[in-house]
């Protein structure tokens, strides 16, 4: 394969609602380039991108899939995003090294909810966008009806170049506002081949109409081409591409085409306007790097063959036989096969062994990628999703990527327990391939954690721990990290007595027991006079006192937030020891505590939602449901919806962003975090108590 630098570079994210047709679209593309040998298809499993099993198995994209397409001198890297808002961690990756997207809309369902979420995130990027309408061969298909959607519920701004000749089943070819030219397709054929004709007359109507439309739209962002065509002067062709490209870089034209992919139908068109439309690598804007031991210092980067080398790992994927193999853009300079690069974010060096560019599940190895491009070396030894690959002379480190948090959380543990090994170091692998995909361990509830995007996501975790990692797990409902506390104060003595021949254990001790300010753990204060306990001795009492509350007094659960004055007590010049006194510390503790009106505190958790309008009084009154506490409701930024702040307690959220998504329509997102513990509703807590009275007795038979 021929090198391309940054000019002759374009780096296309492909985003869209799941099943709207991404991925048969990114193989037909790279099929009529000749780019790749085989026209593929998700139904047969063949597809470019879909490569893994469990994509396969199930029929849509789960992970990112890189392919490419030589197309008018130009290499087009195509990134191939997940659809479903589970999986949105590697939609981002996508979008963080690309230049811009192609928006998929499947012709028959419309505009979704992953075209509304990855759009936004586009245009947040200040990414150029392409709409594309796939499908138009499907039955139902109505391209007025989708362009119509567009306008309304994403962008004013959208403008088709191209209209279709026939829809449904009688799609037969495309008629290109520009150049007023027809592409009709022998029917039957998947070739791409079409001949070029003059407008149908069938489409004469619409394209007259849609045309004057884009004449008018582009002149629009262009003074000098209004005021000539105004003037009655016509604008040519490349005049306004040269003004339609400007004006996408300023977020303010998204062009529209319509292709079905299935039988190569306007993929070519859609790889030209890719190259003329599309600002290339080096046309991008600065970015802007940390340099220094603290990184309090910025320079720009910029996509130069002949400046220090600079890339960003954007994914990594684990394959069988060959270990991590790391996806990065070259933001600058250039890599070589077989260079020592500095990985600046661990303070470690890399080689690039067996350097290439990615095409589906096979790897092109190549001598050079320059900057602008995408390429994958496999066997980094210390080099992680997110991390800086540079030089040690020239060090840099490029911003994070920003993951979406995951939303939903569940235990996790192996069926056979001499698994558990296997299976903490299949779930780090995981999290290294899956920024989204998060592990920790809960040290109050002796449990292993993970949370990911959705009840999908977690389900192919476990997927992939069988096929990967030989690792069968279970999920299940996280236990919550309850706690008591007392509301009373009470006094009284522990007494620790034990003679069985020879030298015995004697402790005493009188403890008061009082509450304290919530957040503010255990006090103990040593208020002994005259010696009444040897000093020694006091340290031995405070140690029982904390231990015995770790069991608690109501449910098992640790009791804080009290404070312990060791005021009296005795000992015995023979048979006391530290042993002694610390059984009589827990002894005085489950004396006094139960005494001083022990109750249950509960995790909450402080969420904030925004959700659409029409979906508000849903969200409230669930909220409501689940013991919810709303602090309060305001316009959301970009009047995209109201924003709901409320919180909540942590055992009424299990699977919450599931029961969102299905009140909103999936339209609704949020994000929560800690927020403090409170007192329980007595009857809440009453049953807290039962369940954990009912399992300790199932524990002890």
């Amino acid at each position: 394969m021929r090198e391309y630098r940054g000019s002759a570079i374009r780096n296309i994210a492909v985003v869209g609602h799941g099943a709207s047709g991404k991925t048969t679209l990114v193989d037909a593309l790279a099929f009529v380039s000749g780019s790749s040998r085989r026209h593929g298809n998700v139904a047969d499993g063949t597809t470019l991108t879909d490569t893994a099993p469990e994509e396969i198995e199930r029929g849509y994209s789960m992970n990112l899939g890189c392919a490419h397409a030589e197309w008018m001198d130009t290499k087009i890297n195509l990134l191939d995003t997940p659809g479903f808002l589970d999986f949105q961690g590697d939609a981002v990756s996508g979008l963080a090294a690309a230049d811009g997207a192609l928006c998929v809309v499947s012709a028959s369902a419309g505009v979704e909810v992953g075209t509304e979420r990855m759009f936004h995130d586009a245009v947040s990027r200040q990414d150029p966008v392409l709409f594309v309408v796939t499908m138009m061969d499907k039955e139902h298909a109505d391209f007025d009806a989708i362009y119509q959607q567009i306008k309304t519920r994403l962008t004013s701004r959208v403008i088709p170049i191209e209209v279709p000749v026939g829809q449904g089943p009688d799609f037969h070819g495309i008629v290109n506002l520009f150049d007023a030219r027809a592409h009709v397709y022998a029917r039957g054929a998947r070739s791409g081949a079409y001949e070029e004709t003059d407008v149908p007359d069938e489409v004469r109507p619409q394209f007259d109409r849609y045309h004057a439309e884009l004449m008018e739209t582009i002149v629009a962002t262009d003074d000098s081409l209004l005021e000539r065509y105004l003037n009655g002067e016509a604008i040519g062709r490349e005049e306004a591409i040269g003004a339609m490209k400007e004006a996408m870089k300023r977020m303010e034209l998204f062009p529209l085409f319509c292709v079905s992919s299935t039988l190569n139908y306007g993929t070519r068109a859609v790889l030209s306007t890719i190259v003329e439309l599309m600002p290339s690598a080096f046309e991008m804007e600065e970015q802007h790097a940390f340099v220094g031991a603290e990184g309090d210092r910025e320079v720009s980067i910029h996509a130069d063959d002949d400046a220090p080398f600079a890339a960003l790992v954007f994914k990594t994927q684990s394959e069988p036989h060959v270990g991590d193999v790391s996806f990065f853009r070259v933001l600058s300079g250039k890599a070589r096969n077989g260079d020592e690069v500095f990985n600046a974010t661990r303070n470690s060096t890399e080689k690039l062994n067996h350097l290439a560019i990615p095409q589906g599940r096979d790897r092109l190895e190549i001598d050079c990628l320059h900057a602008g491009d995408i390429g994958c070396v496999a066997k980094l030894r210390h080099t992680h999703t997110n991390d800086t690959l540079s030089t040690r002379e020239h060090p840099v480190r490029l911003p994070s990527i920003a993951f979406p948090l995951p939303l939903v959380r569940m235990a996790i543990h192996a069926v056979n327990r001499v698994d558990e090994e296997k299976l903490q170091a299949g779930l780090h692998r995981l999290h290294e391939e899956d920024a989204s995909f998060d592990v920790e361990y809960n040290p109050e509830t002796r449990e292993t954690i993970v949370a990911g995007m959705g009840e999908r996501h977690l389900e192919i975790a476990l997927a992939k721990l069988r096929r990967k990692f030989g690792v069968t797990a279970e999920l299940s409902r996280p236990k919550i990290a309850y706690r008591e506390t007392i509301r009373l104060q009470a006094e009284g003595q522990g007494r620790h007595k034990k003679q069985s021949g020879g030298r015995g254990q004697f402790g005493d001790c009188w403890v008061r027991i009082a509450p304290a300010i919530r957040g503010d753990g255990i006090r103990f204060e040593d208020r002994i006079v005259g010696g009444a306990i040897p000093s020694k001795f006091i340290p031995a009492v405070e140690r029982g006192i904390h231990e015995a509350a770790e069991r608690g007094v109501l449910a098992g659960f640790p009791l804080v937030d009290f404070q312990v004055e060791l005021y009296d007590g005795s000992y015995h010049t023979v048979d006391s020891n530290e042993m002694s006194f610390r059984m009589a510390g827990i002894q005085a503790f489950r004396a006094v505590a139960p005494r001083c009106k022990p109750v249950l505190l509960e995790p909450l958790d402080e969420l904030e939602i925004v959700t659409p309008e029409e979906s508000l009084g849903d969200v409230l009154g669930d909220l409501s449901s689940r013991r919810g506490h709303i602090l309060g409701t305001d316009a959301a930024e970009g009047a995209r919806g109201t924003r709901v702040r409320a919180v909540v307690p942590q055992s009424e959220l299990h699977l919450y962003a599931s029961a969102l998504q299905s009140m909103t329509h999936g339209r609704a997102v949020f994000q929560q975090h800690f927020r403090g513990y409170e007192e329980m509703p007595p009857e809440a807590a009453q049953r807290v108590v039962a369940q954990a009275t009912k399992e300790q007795e199932a524990a002890s038979h």
